[in-house]
């Protein structure tokens, strides 16, 4: 039995992304820490009843504080040593960061960081880079370049990240696999044909970056020019800058432009009564969760031409790409779709067969314990 440390931000995140992962380590009769930074007596429990123990610690998520970076370093060094920590696995830049230079001076004996994705950070507005993000890019590479090497394994969702982040920066890694998606359980999304009028529908944080405001200006030229579709948003309104908020969603949904039910349980019902999946990110995806599951729910998907997105998609084979930024040729790729009902029906049907292939959570969890026993195995020669 190992004690193994995973190592993330947010408990729903955890509940969210990590529950197979955690049901597949304690099944092994490993004993599972789960770190997380902002626990409720809810997740608490959510978390215990799949089997692990939730370990709480202060971390800052979009801060840069060296002090508040310092201290979460220091707390997750005493937390390893009291827990008896065999092998720390963070995820997440923050808890990659600190969670592995952690790991490393509190003796932890194996160390696995998993890249989903380069986040804000290494993400370029329309307008351009600024300064400030240059210099930060700069500051969180160098974090990078102390923290990876002190890792064993080092798993990513796509290769751009692999290229830009470690290669580009000559970062030495012991080794370094990509698992191509954070995987689901494909049982939890079964395809269903839609009927009625296309529906198109956008899934994620309302943020800028994710492409948010351009799903809505579509929408907008769509409803001028007499579309015959419906676009759906689902996801909750962000406190960061730029992000839309719920004032101007009803307002959105007042003007008839789109349908909001607000906050939601059940994602993947409102995606059974879809036909295609929008993500217009440039946000520096790992691979999107949200359109994996639309993928397992047999959608057609228009995404971004991007480090990413542009991995769930084969262009007019399951979906289209379409360039960051170009609401016109986002407009161009839903109509080809209007006017095509059926074509968005046989790229739904290949979606789900590359989310069979691809984003199954139960392969994407083998490879990961694979190289977990690689390390127990190690250990005891």
């Amino acid at each position: 039995m190992q004690h193994i440390a995973l190592v993330g931000t947010t408990a729903d995140a955890k509940l969210g992304f990590r529950a197979e992962l955690i049901k597949d380590l304690v099944a092994q009769g490993h004993k599972v820490f789960a770190f997380a930074g902002d626990y409720t007596d809810k997740t608490r429990a959510a978390i215990s009843a799949l089997g692990a123990q939730p370990v709480s610690y202060s971390v800052s998520r979009f801060g840069i504080n060296p002090i508040q970076d310092c201290y979460t370093l220091l707390q997750l060094v005493r937390l390893f040593k009291q827990h008896r920590i065999d092998m720390s696995f963070c995820y997440f830049a923050k808890p990659v960061i600190f969670g592995s230079l952690a790991a490393k001076l509190a003796g932890v004996p194996y160390r696995v960081a998993k890249i989903e994705g380069l986040g804000r950070i290494f993400t370029v507005p329309a307008s351009g880079d600024t300064l400030r993000a240059r210099i930060l890019r700069w500051v969180q590479t160098q974090l990078y370049r102390l923290a990876l090497p002190a890792c064993h394994t080092v798993f990513v969702l796509n290769p751009d990240d692999e290229q830009d982040l470690i290669t580009a920066n000559n970062i030495k890694v012991k080794r370094c696999i990509n698992l191509g998606g954070i995987g689901i359980n494909l049982e939890q999304y079964q395809p269903f044909t839609a009927s009625g009028k296309i529906k198109f529908i956008f899934v994620g944080r309302l943020l800028p970056e994710k492409g948010i405001g351009y799903f809505i200006q579509a929408a907008t030229l769509l409803r001028q020019q007499g579309a015959p579709a419906e676009f759906v948003v689902l996801g909750e309104p962000d406190n960061s800058p730029g992000a839309i908020n719920r004032a101007q969603l009803q307002k959105l949904v007042e003007q008839g432009i789109i349908y909001y039910p607000g906050r939601v349980g059940n994602v993947s019902e409102y995606l059974r009564q879809s036909h295609v999946f929008v993500l217009p990110s440039y946000y520096r995806e790992g691979v999107p969760r949200s359109t994996q599951e639309a993928m397992a729910a047999g959608l057609a998907i228009i995404t971004t031409n991007v480090p990413g997105c542009r991995e769930t998609v084969s262009h007019k084979d399951n979906g289209l790409l379409v360039p960051p930024h170009d609401v016109a040729a986002l407009v161009a790729a839903m109509q080809q779709l209007i006017q095509q009902p059926g074509l968005a029906e046989q790229m739904g049907q290949r979606s789900r067969t590359m989310a069979e292939k691809k984003y199954d959570v139960r392969k994407i969890n083998h490879t990961i314990l694979q190289a977990l026993s690689l390390h127990t195995k190690q250990k005891h020669e």
